[in-house]
């Protein structure tokens, strides 16, 4: 009987487009910024001390006395029937007799922790300890920084399973266990003092550190803006002959701001750091969007060539853009690549050696005349 009291791709080249409309510049209302991170750096972690001392256990008339200054005795979990904690002791009103492990916690003011792992003996309406008791605690709580991400590590005296979770994030990145990554993130650069690392383990120990992150963004982006994407070929997104249509083939075409084929709208996705791109020839939206729908439409000449459809929020038509400025599929986990000017966009396992799959969102104001 074991009791856990614990603490909390082929290519295709279609005919070129011909689809030069003119037309002048429309005033856009504002919208709302956002940063693509493009990679976050750490300090050393500095590991808080655990503030309490003189933890134990003592048997009482019946019941089991914890001891310890500076702290505070909890559980979050379900009891076993008839055990009770209560400040600091344990009790027990069931008839017996079993034998058992219990693991409590200790938590300091700062809210570090170590667990207590007890053997115990019920007997009827008593509970007694019948053994060494175990100290489970964390040490070592460190950083790393990989490739532009953090990943976070420490020791469990006990050997147990570890969690991590980081907060006072700057707005824009979410906690990650055990890595802080800055894909899909939208955090403005800079550095940012006091960001909280908490490891935790299995038995409830609890172990705080604080560090500095430093982020760095590959320029912003405004979500709502109308414009495209455009590769350093100056050939951006393109709807074949302006087909205002779900099925509508998305080409590779020199974005310009005569051409409606290749306005678009970029949204903000659903998934963490994704983007949508709506097509808006003249800066009105169709509520059509880029997709990629995997083979899944009949009329797509490519088995994950992108296309129109009508916009909605599944994975197939959101994008996250990568830190060396490609995009890749939420829904297929594809990238992005041209197959030439003119040729049908299509997704791909890599992206091309030549650099066209490299995209970077250009608003219509700056796109050739």
């Amino acid at each position: 009987m074991h009791f856990n009291l614990k603490r909390a791709v082929g290519v295709m080249a279609v005919p070129l487009l011909g689809s030069a409309l003119a037309v002048g510049a429309a005033a856009l209302p504002a919208h709302a910024a956002t940063w693509q991170d493009t990679s976050l750096s750490a300090s050393a972690v500095t590991p808080d001390t655990f503030g309490g001392s003189g933890l134990g256990v003592a048997n009482g008339t019946k019941v089991i006395n914890l001891v310890g200054n500076d702290v505070t005795w909890s559980t979050h979990s379900t009891l076993p029937a008839g055990v009770t904690l209560s400040g600091t002791t344990i009790s027990y009103s069931g008839p017996g007799p079993g034998t058992g492990t219990l693991v409590v916690g200790a938590t300091d003011t700062a809210g570090n922790a170590e667990a207590l792992q007890i053997p115990v003996t019920l007997g009827a309406a008593s509970i007694q300890t019948n053994g060494s008791v175990v100290t489970d605690s964390l040490s070592t709580l460190a950083d790393a920084t990989t490739a532009g991400n953090v990943t976070f590590s420490a020791t469990s005296s006990a050997s147990n399973t570890i969690t991590y979770a980081e907060s006072s994030l700057p707005t824009g990145l979410v906690s990650g266990n055990p890595t802080l990554t800055y894909v899909g993130g939208t955090a403005a650069p800079g550095p940012y003092s006091a960001v909280k690392v908490t490891a935790t383990d299995t038995d409830g120990a609890v172990l705080n550190g604080t560090f500095t992150l430093t982020v760095d963004t590959g320029g912003v982006v405004t979500i709502g803006s109308v414009g495209d994407e455009v590769n350093s070929f100056g050939n951006g997104f393109d709807v074949y002959q302006q087909h205002q249509a779900p099925g509508a083939v998305i080409a590779g075409w020199p974005a310009t701001q005569a051409d409606p084929a290749t306005h678009f709208q970029i949204l903000a996705g659903t998934h963490t750091g994704a983007v949508k791109f709506e097509y808006a020839p003249k800066g009105t939206g169709t509520g059509l969007c880029v997709s990629d729908p995997r083979g899944g439409w009949a009329s797509d000449p490519l088995p994950d060539g992108l296309i129109l459809a009508w916009c909605n929020t599944g994975p197939f038509q959101q994008f996250v853009p990568q830190s060396n400025g490609t995009l890749q599929n939420v829904a297929t986990g594809l990238y992005v690549n041209p197959a030439g000017k003119g040729a049908q966009l299509r997704g791909g396992t890599t992206v091309t050696t030549w650099g066209g799959s490299v995209y970077s969102w250009t608003e219509y104001g700056s796109l050739p005349a």
